[in-house]
Parts: C-alpha cells; sequence; structure tokens
C-alpha cells in the first residue's frame, strides 16, 4: 500500500515542476535521437574519450581524510550543442578519499549521485559517504547535478525544473559525466569501482552503470526501471504543472504529430506480449476471430448511402452523445444518463449493455438494406469501464434529420467492444489475482478525467520510458555486482505494472524494506551503506584476482624477455 506519509511529505513542497512545458520540439527530437547512441554500450563510450580533461582545484588533507575538488567540461554540451545551460555547461565534483589506504591493490572508490533536491555535497558527504569511509575504507566521487548547486541556472527556483527536456539533458550529463569519472578513477589508480544513489540519483546510477564497460559496483536505492510511473502515477505527479503541459500539447501540432510518434510506452507492449507468448496458440486463434468479424462488420453496401467513418481518438475517457429517441433501444436508466446533454461516466454494466445495442444496430443497418440516407459525422466517442482500460476504436452514424419524422442523431461505435484478442491479453480481476506475472498500469493517479488531458499524460509517460526505461538501455556489464535495495510500500516510486529488475537484470539482487519512501530514506540509511559494502566485498574477490593475474603476467613475460636481453647486452659487448 502507498505509503501516507509520502503523499503528506510531496503536499508540504510547494513547487511546481515543468511550469514552462515540455521544452523545444526541436530539443526534443534531438534528445530522442541521441538516447539511441547513448542508450547502447558499444556507441556510447565511443563519446567520452579515456583521456578526457579533468581540473583539480582543490586539494585539502585533513585529520580525518584527503579533500580533493574538481571540474570538466560536461561532454553533453559537445555532443548536443545548445542544450545544456551556461551554468550546468562545466561539472563540479569533490572527492573524499582516506588518508592510508590498508591495501595496496585495494583502493575501492563509489560515485555517488543526487536524489531529487540534494543540491551540492553537504547531504551526501555527512549521511553516506564519511560514515562509509569509516566503516569499510571506501572513497568516494560526490558529483554535482545538473540544474542543481552551482549548477543551478539563475532563474530557476529550487529543485523545480522549467521543462520535460530538462530531465533528459540532466540524464545525458550524468551518463557521460559518470564515464568521465570512472575512466579518470582507473587511470588514477583507484578500484575496484562503483556507483550509487538514492531516489532519483539511483535511477540515474543505473543508466550511467549499464553504459560502463567493465565490471562495476551497482546499488541503486528507492528507484526502479523506469521513471514513466514517478511523474505519472506517483506523488510526484501532483508537482507537475499539467495544465501548462496540456495547453502547449495541443497548441503546438509538433508535439501530438510528430514527437509522439518518435517514443513507446514500454511496459503496455512488452507484459501484453509477454501474454500473448504465454497464451500461445489461444491468441492466434482469437486475433483470426477477430479479423474475420472485422471484414464482416466493415461489409457495408455503399449503394445504400450507408457509410461508416472510422476515427481514431486516442485515450479518450468520456462518451458526447446528442440524441431525441431510444432507437438503440437502451434501458432507461442508461438513455437518461446519454441524453442529458453533458458528459458522463459509464459503468462497466452500461457499457456491455451499450456495446451490444450498438452491435445489433449495426448488423440490422447492414441487413435491412433500407434507403434511409446516412451522412458522414465524426463524433467524439470514448468508453471507459471501471478498471480504466479504454476502448479506442470509434466510429459514427448519422440519421438524416431532413428526411426522418422522428429525427434521430445516434453517436456509435463501430466494433465498440473489446475483441477477443485484447480481452485475452488483459485478464479480468479474478485473473489478475491468480496470474500476477501480468500487470496493469492503466491506471493513473492524478485526477484526469478528460480524454485531452490523458493523451498529454500518456504522452509523458511515452518520453518518460523512451528515454528512462532501463529496457531501452544495455544490461549491466556484471549483474552479480548488482544489489538495488527498495521501499514496498513507495508512493513516490509505484513498481505496480513497471518491468521489474530481476527481469531486466538476471543475476541482480533486489531487497525490499517494509517502508515508504521518506521514512527509508530517513530510517534506513545504514542498510543503504550496508549493501554498498557488501556489494563491493563480491566486487573484491574479482578484483584481487585480476590484479593478481595481471601480476602473474608480467612475471612470466619479464621471465622470458630477460634471456633475449642478456643476448642482446653480450652481442653489443
Amino acid at each position: 500500500m502507498p505509503s501516507k506519509l509520502d503523499a503528506v511529505y510531496r503536499s508540504l513542497l510547494l513547487g511546481k515542476f515543468f511550469t514552462k512545458g515540455w521544452g523545444e520540439p526541436k530539443n526534443l527530437q534531438r534528445l530522442f535521437e541521441f538516447r539511441k547512441v547513448m542508450s547502447n554500450r558499444e556507441t556510447c563510450v565511443k563519446l567520452v574519450p579515456n583521456d578526457y580533461p579533468v581540473e583539480i582545484t582543490k586539494e585539502e588533507v585533513t585529520s580525518e581524510c584527503t579533500i580533493i575538488e574538481g571540474k570538466f567540461f560536461t561532454p553533453m554540451e559537445l555532443h548536443l550543442p545548445g542544450l545544456v545551460p551556461q551554468a550546468a555547461k562545466h561539472a563540479h565534483f569533490q572527492m573524499i578519499l582516506p588518508n592510508k589506504w590498508p591495501e595496496e591493490n585495494y583502493k575501492p572508490v563509489c560515485l555517488h549521485l543526487a536524489g531529487t533536491g540534494d543540491h551540492y555535497y553537504w547531504r551526501r558527504r555527512n549521511l553516506i559517504v564519511k560514515p562509509l569511509m569509516k566503516e569499510a575504507n571506501l572513497g568516494a566521487i560526490i558529483l554535482e547535478n545538473p540544474f542543481y548547486g552551482v549548477r543551478k541556472p539563475v532563474d530557476q527556483v529550487a529543485s523545480a525544473l522549467h521543462n520535460v527536456s530538462d530531465i533528459f539533458v540532466m540524464g545525458g550529463c550524468l551518463i557521460l559525466e559518470s564515464l568521465v569519472l570512472l575512466n579518470w578513477c582507473e587511470k588514477m589508480g583507484y578500484g575496484p569501482l562503483g556507483i550509487t544513489g538514492l531516489s532519483m540519483g539511483g535511477h540515474m546510477a543505473s543508466l550511467a552503470a549499464s553504459n560502463y564497460p567493465k565490471p562495476l559496483v551497482l546499488v541503486p536505492c528507492l528507484s526502479w526501471s523506469t521513471a514513466s510511473s514517478v511523474f505519472t502515477e506517483g506523488v510526484m505527479s501532483h508537482s507537475i504543472n499539467w495544465d501548462m503541459l496540456e495547453t502547449q500539447y495541443y497548441s503546438d501540432g509538433q508535439y501530438r504529430e510528430k514527437l509522439s510518434k518518435m517514443v513507446t510506452v514500454v511496459d503496455d507492449a512488452f507484459i501484453a506480449g509477454r501474454h500473448f507468448v504465454k497464451s500461445y496458440p489461444k491468441s492466434v486463434k482469437e486475433l483470426k476471430e477477430d479479423i474475420k468479424e472485422t471484414n464482416l462488420m466493415t461489409t457495408i453496401d455503399d449503394d445504400k448511402n450507408i457509410k461508416l467513418a472510422v476515427i481514431n481518438e486516442t485515450k479518450k475517457k468520456f462518451l458526447e452523445i446528442n440524441g431525441r429517441s431510444n432507437k438503440l433501444n437502451l434501458s432507461l436508466e442508461l438513455l437518461d444518463k446519454l441524453l442529458k446533454g453533458e458528459k458522463c461516466e459509464l459503468t462497466a454494466a452500461e457499457i456491455n449493455e451499450l456495446n451490444e445495442k450498438i452491435k445489433i444496430a449495426l448488423k440490422n443497418l447492414r441487413d435491412t438494406k433500407n434507403g434511409e440516407k446516412v451522412i458522414e459525422e465524426q463524433a467524439k466517442l470514448v468508453v471507459n469501464n471501471e478498471n480504466n482500460q479504454e476502448i479506442v476504436s470509434n466510429s459514427v452514424i448519422q440519421s438524416d434529420t431532413s428526411v426522418l419524422d422522428t429525427s434521430t442523431i445516434i453517436s456509435t461505435a463501430f466494433n465498440l467492444s473489446r475483441t477477443k484478442l485484447i480481452s485475452l491479453l488483459s485478464p479480468d480481476e479474478t485473473e489478475k489475482k491468480i496470474d500476477s506475472i501480468v500487470p496493469v498500469r492503466e491506471k493513473i493517479e492524478i485526477g484526469k478525467t478528460n480524454w485531452w488531458e490523458r493523451e498529454a499524460l500518456q504522452f509523458m509517460r511515452g518520453m518518460m520510458d523512451e528515454c528512462t526505461h532501463l529496457k531501452n538501455f544495455s544490461v549491466p556489464y556484471d549483474t552479480s555486482l548488482i544489489i538495488a535495495v527498495c521501499a514496498k510500500d513507495d508512493a513516490y516510486v509505484p513498481r505496480d505494472g513497471c518491468t521489474s529488475l530481476e527481469e531486466l537484470w538476471p543475476g541482480a539482487e533486489v531487497r525490499y524494506l517494509d517502508a515508504g519512501h521518506v521514512s527509508a530514506y530517513v530510517l534506513h540509511q545504514k542498510l543503504f551503506r550496508s549493501s554498498i559494502i557488501e556489494a563491493f566485498e563480491r566486487s573484491k574477490k574479482k578484483w584481487l584476482a585480476e590484479k593478481n593475474k595481471e601480476k602473474n603476467s608480467a612475471t612470466i613475460t619479464e621471465i622470458v624477455e630477460e634471456p633475449q636481453k642478456n643476448v642482446e647486452k653480450t652481442i653489443r659487448s
């Protein structure tokens, strides 16, 4: 059950996200295209040279530790010039190291990425970095997020990003900047290496780790497989300026007509596809039946002036209908609801009744082949059942009121009822309880009721999945070094209906806390640290084994080459 504390805590924070909208369409297009390059490990590593320049700006030795600060130009600006704000173009970091390493061949360093609202270094340094150094002699690098701390644009208030595109710019920066720092650490002789973060920092760490071409400790805390549920279902969704996003989405056709076609909601297709395979060959049989019925229903005699106009409006919720007589022979209760002249929400039973009566009406129209003149009109007709499972494909028939005495305008839908295949791929409530492998993600808890609001929200889901879903990124090099820590009652990061980390990363370990997002952050810092320590202990065995292998290889080479050197020396003498 989602934590009530998470909802209360979020309600106390007054800031609104994305107050300037989605971002420039041309910038979003560039980001979507660049994501395909950056999400592939083989192409991403080529974006950052191993010797990328890093400038050290400060070095201080205290009684507790050595503190090093540095900066470098973010590679994101080199590859997508103009997208990174001026204030964020230089990445700043702070490195905390033990004054003395217990083992010469073992100098572990972990990169810590910031969660939402974590500006500057102090919070991560005091809550997790210094305790880790005392408990396990782990070194650390704290990277300042773009749009945060010294990298925050002047006109940005706190952590409230102006545009949706800013979150993708932030993610792209962190992925490439993490590669710079990991390469630099390896060059400086540190290792094994790891990366971690809490909440948003945990997800950013997962994205960065997917592109590192060597074994890497990864401990994402309080995050999951995608950010789409965070911004469309979790408590964070209430902090988004949806009015601005909806207005912008419909006022500029580029968002709806071009950009929406560049993104995909990952889990809907993935889960349906998996269930299709699971139900094979029944799935194929139902699909054939659907095609057969569709062909039958669309075979209309054009000579009798009967024509269906199929309109495909995306994900609408309410039904708009005009009419004065009961041509469909509906129940009085349903008829009264439809003829109120306003938008109305239907129950599952009413939807089933309407579906059946429409199918009968269409059949009668086809069979009687009368000479009524039918004119074409696009009417907005959408129905949702109790589970918010939308029916999308619509068509409209309208009787010509100039011909008929009993003037009627019937707004109806062709094949409105769910097809056999869709019914198969969307199990009912009983099936869901039995077969938990097919979760449903249609429910969106932000109080949106109008179809245009839901379409903009679906666009948000698609964008977030396109750029943040781990399924779109490479699997980390060594999943045995991954320990993820999640909160069971996390209201910030809903997991229902999202592909699990275990499915995406076979071999990874996922630990669950009996807590919400806020309570886990406040009460379970020790568990986060112990998970990081354990993951580095796993890595240590592989690291030392590799170091010994390199040492033995070097010794053998020296033994082989030494006689040759002596011979050459004798000849020269």
